[in-house]
């Protein structure tokens, strides 16, 4: 007798879910890898608090990441089939990453049980990946055909949008992704109260504009989120949120009651520590948050 569930999901590590979340909806998770020996021996009780200790000595060193090799996929996928029929497997964007590649090179690599494995190239990471992964259970417990899953994940996927404040641009600026004078730039307008705001367009995370006044990171954002979804909350549309942080809870609950005192119609559906991956990246004090209207 087959007991196999019809589909089931799995993500990659950046998608920034709560383990409660993932356990709750049975979400299997390839991990991104991060190599930095330099912060291996260094104490701390996070990621973040190690890279904190790592720079009071003045080590400029910076983390290596490297995307799930295909054989983590097929190890996911193979572990996957055991419990369903199809699997619909959501990556971090392809613009950053070849995570995408490997699993697709995993789906070839599975043969004729590749046929039940769908990989989708998300477009998006850390917050806005969440929600689409907790979208696309969602999809599953009202039961339609798979087909139409698999379209609704793509077309929403172009509805999430994700927002970023930046805490010092020193992790970016040590890796090589911004110029040391760009750095000093940012530094400087943010004593003035200019902050890039990061998002992500058409896969690609960068900077999309610039705030200006800001005094509060947690302020700033929601700011952004109350302007942005104005006229869908007018026009009776519920707001799901995300929100992640670079060890910087204070900043993200204090985000998340702004939210939940003024935005009474937006629904918050996690908030919680950036990965490790991006985290190298964005560096300490980063608040993230993530939104789309509900249809």
């Amino acid at each position: 007798m087959n007991n196999k569930k019809p589909i089931g999901i799995i993500s990659d590590s950046t998608c920034d879910l709560p383990e409660e979340m993932i356990e709750k909806y049975g979400i299997g998770i390839v991990p991104v890898s991060v190599f930095w020996p330099e912060i291996e021996k260094i104490p701390g009780s996070n990621f973040f608090q190690k890279m904190r200790e790592l720079e009071k000595s003045g080590d400029k060193s910076f983390a290596k990441t490297s995307q799930p090799s295909p054989q983590a996929f097929v190890q996911a996928f193979k572990k996957g089939l055991e419990n369903f029929e199809n699997l619909i497997c959501l990556t971090i964007t392809s613009k950053h990453s070849g995570t995408y590649n490997s699993g697709c090179q995993a789906k070839r690599f599975m043969g004729e049980e590749g046929k039940n494995i769908f990989v989708i190239d998300s477009l998006h990471s850390t917050a806005s990946l969440g929600l689409i992964v907790l979208k696309a259970t969602e999809l599953l417990q009202r039961s339609k055909p798979l087909q139409d899953i698999l379209k609704e994940i793509e077309n929403y996927a172009h509805k999430v949008h994700l927002y970023a404040l930046l805490g010092d641009p020193k992790r970016l600026e040590y890796s090589g992704r911004i110029s040391p004078v760009l750095a000093s730039w940012i530094r400087k307008g943010q004593k003035i109260g200019l902050r890039p705001l990061i998002g992500v367009k058409e896969g690609k995370i960068s900077a999309i504009g610039i705030k200006a006044g800001v005094k509060d990171v947690s302020g700033a954002l929601f700011s952004e989120l109350e302007s942005k979804t104005k006229e869908y909350r007018k026009n009776g549309k519920k707001i799901r949120v995300a929100i992640c942080h670079c060890d910087n809870l204070e900043k993200a609950e204090s985000l998340k009651k702004m939210i939940e005192k003024d935005l009474g119609d937006t629904n918050i559906l996690f908030v919680n520590q950036v990965d490790d991956i991006l985290g190298s990246v964005l560096g300490q004090d980063t608040l993230v948050m993530a939104w789309s209207a509900e249809e």
